[in-house]
């Protein structure tokens, strides 16, 4: 399969499958549904499902039975989740359309948060492939701020509560409008990362307020963003000129960037596929000066800062791939 992916396990979900990569091997997890997200703790791993709901296994996902699906309240179309950094049995969950549920016990039971969808923009909130609806395409809690969580609708606002979702503050001033995927650093107080269909923006005083850095970032439908966790001024974007070119096989063609400090946006594309046919990969980091990248033909990984990439494994599945996520 490759080289060796040292240290973490890797979970990769797929539109059809929910994969492993635990040093060279590539297992074939769970299937038979149409995957939205993945997120992983030191004994369990979440996935959410287009048509499914959400189905969690209890020991980190090293066997291939036990998943079962949790939460009868949750709708079938689970498309984000989040653990919450201080709670270790607090689990966050979006849907389509937009609506946010928090679990306080692992999961097993789940409590909608209310007024998402009464906010005054929530009527021009859309998603145009299905034009008629909306959904969370990504949350992220604060790991500074107990009860702050960071939503992304896809599209229409970036949302933001400071109460554990009782309340909501819509469209910060500088925030982006069709946020796919955020981050934040666990070492860098305020600091909040978005890579939106709009373009990038990012943080540092927990949302109130956004920045634009564009030098540089010639391709600005950006679709994912990984911080380094020794050094927040250093991220690593996908992106490309329109959806089209991010999503669609025909048509693809997708770059990846990097930026450190003020510098302008870089193209960081050595290793990795040439850009005409390459859909969007996701991005994770995976240790100070670490990333990785799941494409459709496998996982990249960078060990210079971004700078570079080596593939590591390769799988036969067709993608796209919906999440990354490391334990």
């Amino acid at each position: 399969m490759g080289e060796r992916v040292s240290g973490a396990m890797q979970f990769v979900a797929l539109d059809d499958a929910l994969l492993t990569v635990d040093d060279d091997t590539v297992t074939r997890r769970f299937d038979g549904h149409e995957f939205e997200c993945v997120a992983v703790g030191p004994d369990r791993v979440f996935v959410g499902t287009f048509d499914a709901g959400l189905y969690r296994r209890e020991d980190g996902g090293s066997g291939d039975d036990n998943w079962h699906r949790v939460g009868e309240s949750l709708p079938d179309s689970v498309t984000s989740v989040a653990l919450d950094p201080h709670d270790p049995d607090g689990v966050w969950a979006g849907t389509e359309p937009s609506r946010v549920f928090y679990s306080a016990d692992g999961g097993d039971s789940w409590a909608e948060r209310p007024g998402l969808t009464d906010l005054p923009s929530a009527d021009e909130w859309y998603f145009p492939p299905r034009p008629d609806t909306h959904h969370v395409r990504w949350l992220e809690p604060d790991p500074h701020r107990e009860d702050r969580c960071y939503v992304g609708i896809e599209a229409g606002a970036l949302v933001v509560t400071d109460d554990g979702g009782e309340t909501w503050t819509e469209r910060p001033e500088g925030s982006r409008r069709d946020n796919h995927q955020l981050a934040t650093q666990s070492g860098a107080v305020g600091r909040v990362y978005s890579a939106a269909g709009d373009g990038y923006a990012e943080s540092s005083d927990h949302g109130r307020t956004w920045d634009q850095p564009q030098a540089g970032l010639d391709h600005r439908y950006c679709w994912s963003v990984a911080v380094d966790p020794a050094d927040p001024d250093l991220r690593v974007l996908s992106a490309a000129s329109s959806a089209s070119r991010a999503h669609r096989t025909g048509t693809a063609e997708s770059y990846v960037y990097r930026k450190h400090g003020d510098d302008p946006w870089e193209v960081a594309m050595d290793g990795l596929p040439e850009p005409a046919g390459f859909r969007r990969p996701v991005l994770a980091s995976a240790g100070p000066g670490t990333f990785l990248a799941a494409a459709d033909d496998g996982l990249y990984r960078s060990e210079d800062a971004g700078r570079s990439w080596d593939r590591v494994v390769t799988w036969d599945e067709t993608g796209p791939v919906r999440g990354l996520a490391v334990r």
